[in-house]
């Protein structure tokens, strides 16, 4: 077993813990850790190529828009890292499907306010530059905390690598930028949390953790060419909600939100899937929808580093806040950061950027002014 001494330890390399990191820096604090489970950053944010061969073009599964309207912070922090952000395409019909046996039914589009973003290259986009930001050597991927024991003075977090080999590091403080439901089932904690603390984090609704995606692409965007905006609600299924997700280089892109439960998902093979997704965008959209270029599903139910059994049983609901409930013995040593810690955009990315910048903003005013070392930190 090796050992270790830093001042921080951020668990999670999604954007709350990316950006923690980011903001560590900034204030000129570099003896932090991130710790990511995944062999890969950026959490519940995913971006994949839409082709084998070179083109710059993603295809989100995971989040997909933002509001700068809404969500200043958010985006101010994308203009001042210089990502080019577009609008979603809206304009057009949408189409409907009411109930099996019935020809899906062509209706007035509608454009939402405030208007929609999207990020040049995906979503991913946004972690990718913050994690470019960082020491490469401070990024620990593939290498999951396991056990967190607080002495009083330091926290011992107690990690495993995918060769498995197990380190211990010392640091004065934890930032949690997983989620609660995720933390409270598979972190050990010495002392145990307070029994409402963790009954409130099991209770959280994990954002993302009960949904799959689809999204397939195509060589032009036909529907447009038909005076169809992409968008589509149905009671058929299996896609329930589908939008255009056409790239900003021009790739062409349909993309929906499974509406089967994800009981019901595992039960079906990706094949089985893909298939009666083709059949839906074509009964949608015309039959040139049924012969994609390529097809991707994400399953975050199935995702181990996202999703638990309460979420793969539960409602596909958006999270509410998590509860700040007396930490005990951990009082001073733990900070949630993650999306669902946000009070004003709990799920959201834009939630991910406010609970981080508060989660440091808090821990480096209290560790300025109480440090238990007499030590005092950058400002």
């Amino acid at each position: 077993m090796t050992m270790r001494t830093e001042r921080v330890a951020v668990i999670g390399a999604g954007l709350s813990g990316l950006y923690a990191a980011f903001l560590l820096q900034r204030r000129g604090i570099h003896d932090y850790l991130v710790f990511e489970a995944r062999k890969t950053l950026g959490g519940r944010i995913l971006s994949l190529p839409a082709t084998a061969h070179g083109n710059a073009d993603r295809v989100d599964l995971g989040p997909t828009w933002f509001w700068p309207d809404m969500q200043p912070q958010l985006g101010n922090l994308i203009h001042d890292l210089g990502i080019t952000s577009f609008e979603q395409h809206q304009a057009g019909d949408m189409m409907i499907e009411r109930s099996h046996g019935e020809p899906p039914v062509r209706l007035r589009g509608y454009a939402t306010a405030p208007v929609s973003m999207r990020l040049a290259g995906g979503m991913a986009t946004l972690t990718d530059t913050l994690a470019a930001a960082l020491n490469a050597k401070s990024i620990l991927a593939g290498e999951a905390v396991r056990s967190l024991r607080c002495t009083g003075s330091k926290v011992e977090v107690r990690s495993e690598n995918l060769a498995g080999t197990v380190t211990t590091t010392w640091v004065d403080h934890v930032l949690l930028a997983l989620p609660p439901r995720l933390i409270e089932a598979n972190l050990s904690f010495e002392p145990a949390l307070p029994r409402a603390l963790a009954q409130q984090w099991r209770s959280t609704n994990t954002w993302m953790a009960p949904h799959a995606k689809y999204v397939a692409t195509y060589p032009f965007a036909f529907w447009r060419q038909s005076g169809l905006s992409g968008e589509a609600r149905s009671a058929c299924g299996p896609l329930g909600e589908i939008h255009d997700a056409c790239m900003e280089r021009g790739g062409a892109a349909l993309f929906g939100f499974f509406g089967l439960p994800a009981s019901v998902r595992r039960n079906a093979t990706e094949d089985v899937l893909r298939r009666h997704c083709r059949a839906q965008l074509a009964r949608l959209f015309g039959p040139d929808a049924a012969t994609p270029k390529a097809e991707f599903i994400k399953d975050w139910a199935s995702d181990p580093h996202t999703a638990t059994t309460l979420d793969i049983e539960g409602a596909a609901q958006h999270a509410l806040p998590a509860a700040n409930a007396p930490l005990g013995s951990w009082n001073g040593r733990l900070t949630g950061i993650a999306s669902e810690w946000s009070q004003q955009f709990p799920g959201y990315i834009a939630g991910a950027i406010d609970a981080a910048y508060r989660g440091v903003e808090a821990l480096t005013l209290h560790d300025r002014s109480t440090s238990s070392h007499g030590r005092k930190w950058p400002i």
